[in-house]
């Protein structure tokens, strides 16, 4: 089964085959490489990857500017900056823009393989829709409820449910049904539909 759906985008020739090579011999990925932003854009068009493995320095054009497109366009997209000239000064610029992590060149298979696997955790990658939704939602009633600083207990109450059907729901094992959600919402005083909107799903 495949994990996640990698671009990656270096204009080394040899760097690009070595990554594509490694990430296709470790399973559990499925690989694009790109040796330009245009080609790049045009097949996150056609097929968004789950994770961007980015070069900072690509000629003329800077990684920088196609970072913020991209982060313009598909927010909340997992992107991995590789470069071959690190500065503390960039790793805080490109942080502020919400990347994923920062590997410098020349690192280990070993450092890409734990970054990767750090990604595909934090990003519920190679769990299912409904595995990813429901452990979205319960983390989004978890930050509502921890918003009002009430405790499992309370929510309890305010809702009618018992605390663990609340604690599960806030752990992603159980999905809340219609009635809970609708219990919850209205201890929020949020209507379902906004609770579902802001879990970015």
């Amino acid at each position: 089964m495949t994990v996640a759906d990698i671009a990656v985008l270096d204009d080394d020739v040899d760097f690009r085959n070595y990554l594509e090579d490694f990430l296709k011999d470790e399973g559990g990925f499925s690989v694009r490489a790109f040796a330009h932003p245009q080609e790049f854009f045009a097949g996150c068009e056609e097929q968004l990857p789950e994770i961007v493995l980015l070069d900072m320095k690509m000629g003329d054009v800077g990684g920088d500017r196609v970072l913020e497109q991209l982060l313009t366009r598909w927010p909340g997209l997992c992107v991995i900056i590789i470069t071959g000239y690190p500065s503390l000064e960039d790793m805080r610029a490109t942080f502020k823009l919400k990347v994923f992590d920062y590997l410098a060149k020349p690192f280990t298979l070993a450092q890409l393989r734990q970054v990767l696997k750090n990604a595909t955790e934090a990003f519920g990658l190679g769990r299912s829709p409904q595995d990813r939704l429901r452990e979205r939602l319960g983390h989004s009633i978890k930050m509502l409820r921890v918003a009002r600083d009430w405790s499992l207990k309370d929510l309890a109450q305010q809702t009618k449910l018992s605390v663990s059907q609340i604690s599960a729901i806030e752990r992603g094992t159980n999905m809340p049904s219609m009635e809970s959600l609708l219990a919850i919402s209205k201890a929020f005083e949020r209507k379902p539909s906004e609770i579902l909107a802001g879990i970015d799903f």
